[in-house]
């Protein structure tokens, strides 16, 4: 609708008897009905009209419409044009000008109008009066509504102007899928794949190469759950992968998880395997004997679990049927048949026996295959070892020993690494060779070029040799005196058991270096003696471990035993059960942390001697009541000295919290006599006062540390030690992180760590 918002008030001779819009003036123009323009009909008076016209047009005529009223009289028509023509609502083409003050002026009255909406009538080119529908939509011979659209109408593709928006579209839905499940159709992939090939390098790269390190608690209790409901092969096959798998791959805290889930969800299971409980039983008394499992695990378990819930059940035929019994390591470790794997003797013997087959028969290709069926890629540097030795035993042989392994290295059978590591095992071994073949040294140093212009041995071999060589010279008679020194030394151990004496004697030498050396003959040397060196070799350790040695060196020094293994069984028939126990004993006197033994572990070929020696360590370490079987695996002597010693400090310092004299409890530290073994204080101390909220055991420690009874390197040795059994500690007191970071924190301010910790 057009309304305006001022009126006009215009005289009509009083003979009009109609009143009249005329033709292109808008609709609705005056304001209220007595403002209507009072025009006659053009029929009845046609003279008139054009007099009103002129009077109109007229400015100087008195008594009609002032300029201001003419002037919007024709706007007023100059908007009825432009709404006669267009198709939109009209109330959208109102020009700003129409919206002024009403003036004054003949006949009408002054003032602001006030705006009255009219219904308006829109009149139809055919003359028929048209009723417009509300807002200006519909009606006949009408455009419609602004908005109003074709139903009818379709996008064509051809046109120009097409614009593919304006196409119709569909929603399709989606599937939305759950990362947890698509991980485990892949972990089930792997596992059925690796139960067909038992390859578990394979399985390893696999897991990673998912990439979802967070999910690996599903694949141990996929692995389990579907294990239970195979034969023996894939039980043990399991056991072996999760072995495998533990700390390189998966966290030991996702296995626990994982087998705190199969507890969880055992009814589920035992609906398909009917001696469910039994299985599941047998698998966490495996992982806790392969140490992927820690034993303190059974008792959280027992905690969580309801008492009516069947994993109780589980827990308890784990711990009463498996773990409890006597020798369960063993009987558990073969309940499924053994090792699925070759044992290394046996891989020993059927190369020895390929070798001297193909000398006999001279088939290159008959010799590469059985190689390659053996399946031990890792290993083949052994036959490389084996094969130059056999050379050097039967020099007639030596033709046909170089073709195989060129033959092998052009294969790709035997890698170069494998090639080269095969050469420097013999070259280390050379001086004991030379005792059988006195002509061992002369051999080699042919063959290695030989090896290298045939292109089968890598040249960096003699690079690396002659540059020991040539910088190994003056090291070489320090290393030779030392270890004339160190025997000597030990040997006074021996008759003295003077522990002081011989730290005294070791810093004299100033050789730090070869702290590993020194372990390496500590052990040989007890080794060839009676329980009572053993024994005192062990007590030795203990006091070398922090007051001289780092944890790195008794490390290396047992890598350096455990791969000359073979060759001290020559003189010490039982040498591999031997280092086991020493092995065993310096993880129960702390010397040695449990991880310690899977990093050496890692760092032996995986089928060797050495590797076996440290899984029966590891069997012994977790057996029951392992720590009294140790301490007297020699027959006790001076090694109840350290287990007397733990117990007096557990005793004194009991009674220092309770209320003791400060000045006492320093004096019983003192009378100990083991400066070597204070670690043991300040780990019982700082333990002690997490466990019974005492600060006065700082205090201890603080009056020890000024009166330099324990030195910074034993403080820093017995936080060091506390720091590294967190995790079991957390077990039994829950804040023990956030404690142990307060008492770090206490010791920096006061002095008593390197700057190292």
């Amino acid at each position: 609708m057009l309304q305006a918002t001022s009126s006009l008030s215009l005289s009509s001779p009083p003979d009009v008897k109609k009143r009249f819009l005329p033709r292109g003036l808008p609709i609705g123009f005056a304001a209220s009905t007595s403002s209507w323009l009072d025009i006659p009909e053009p029929s009845l008076d046609r003279g008139w009209w054009s007099d009103w016209g002129k009077r109109m047009a007229s400015p100087k005529k008195e008594g009609f419409l002032t300029e201001e009223q003419r002037a919007m009289l024709k706007i007023a028509a100059q908007n009825a044009e432009v709404l006669s023509s267009s198709p939109r609502s009209p109330s959208k083409m109102v020009l700003p000008e129409l919206h002024i003050k009403g003036g004054g002026g003949g006949g009408g009255g002054g003032g602001r109008a006030t705006a009255v909406g009219v219904r308006h009538i829109r009149r139809s080119h055919s003359g028929k009066l048209v009723r417009v529908k509300k807002d200006g939509a519909g009606g006949k011979g009408t455009w419609g509504k602004l908005l109003d659209t074709n139903p009818v109408s379709r996008v064509d593709r051809n046109d120009p102007n097409y614009d593919s928006g304006e196409e119709p579209y569909e929603l399709v839905g989606a599937t939305v899928t759950d990362p947890i499940d698509d991980y485990k159709k892949s972990a089930a992939t792997i596992i059925e794949e690796y139960f067909t090939t038992g390859d578990v390098e394979l399985a390893a790269t696999e897991l990673r190469d998912l990439g979802t390190d967070e999910y690996h608690h599903f694949f141990v209790k996929k692995l389990v759950s579907m294990a239970m409901d195979r034969h023996d092969k894939e039980k043990e096959m399991a056991s072996v992968l999760l072995s495998a798998l533990y700390a390189d791959v998966i966290s030991s805290s996702q296995i626990s998880q994982g087998f705190f889930m199969l507890l969880e969800s055992i009814d589920d299971l035992a609906l398909d395997i009917l001696d469910a409980v039994d299985v599941l039983a047998l698998f966490i008394a495996r992982a806790v004997v392969d140490e992927i499992l820690p034993p303190a695990f059974l008792k959280k378990a027992m905690r969580t679990l309801s008492e009516s819930s069947t994993g109780l059940q589980v827990i308890q035929t784990a711990e009463k049927s498996y773990l409890s019994a006597p020798h369960h390591a063993e009987l558990v470790e073969r309940r499924w048949g053994g090792t699925t794997h070759i044992t290394v003797e046996e891989v020993k013997r059927k190369m020895t026996e390929l070798l001297r087959e193909y000398m006999e028969h001279g088939d290159t290709v008959e010799a590469c295959r059985c190689l390659r069926e053996l399946g031990v890629s890792f290993f083949h540097h052994e036959v490389v070892k084996r094969a130059l030795t056999l050379a050097m035993e039967i020099q007639t042989s030596e033709h046909l020993i170089l073709k195989l392994l060129k033959e092998a290295s052009e294969e790709c059978l035997i890698s170069p690494s494998q090639m080269t590591k095969g050469f420097s095992r013999l070259a280390e071994s050379l001086d004991d060779l030379s005792l059988d073949i006195p002509t061992a040294k002369c051999l080699f140093q042919t063959i290695v070029p030989k090896a290298i212009s045939d292109g089968w041995l890598d040249p960096s071999f003699l690079k690396s040799k002659v540059s020991d060589e040539e910088h190994g010279d003056e090291g070489c008679e320090k290393l030779r005196k030392y270890k004339e020194e160190a025997v000597i030394i030990i040997h006074e151990y021996f008759l003295s058991d003077d522990i002081p004496e011989l730290i005294r004697s070791l810093e004299d030498l100033a050789a730090p270096e070869y702290n590993h050396i020194f372990i390496k003959k500590l052990i040989t040397l007890a080794m060839d003696r009676k329980h009572r060196e053993k024994e005192m070799a062990s007590v030795l350790l203990s006091g070398l471990s922090m007051e001289l040695f780092s944890g790195d060196d008794i490390v290396n020094g047992f890598i350096m035993l455990l791969e000359s293994a073979e060759d001290t069984t020559l003189d010490v028939l039982d040498a591999s059960d031997e280092l086991a126990l020493f092995l065993a004993r310096a993880v129960i006197d702390d010397v040695l942390a449990p991880l310690n033994l899977e990093e050496i572990s890692n760092k032996l070929p995986r089928i060797c001697s050495g590797s076996e020696t440290v899984r029966i360590a590891r069997s012994l370490v977790s057996a029951r009541h392992a720590g009294e079987r140790l301490l007297r695996c020699w027959g006790g002597g001076t090694g109840w000295a350290v287990e007397d010693a733990k117990d007096k400090i557990v005793k004194l310092l009991e009674e220092y919290e309770s209320g003791g004299d400060v000045g006492e409890a320093c004096q019983c530290i003192r009378d100990l006599g083991m400066p070597f073994f204070n670690h043991e204080v300040v780990k019982k101390a700082i333990v002690m006062a997490m466990e019974k909220k005492n600060g006065r055991l700082l205090e201890l420690l603080q009056e020890c540390f000024g009166e330099g009874l324990i030195t910074i390197n034993q403080m820093t040795k017995g936080l060091s030690r506390v720091r590294d059994g967190l995790d079991d500690l957390a077990l039994d007191i829950p804040d023990a992180e956030q404690k142990f970071l307060l008492y770090v924190e206490h010791a920096r301010r006061h002095g008593w760590l390197l700057a190292s910790f």
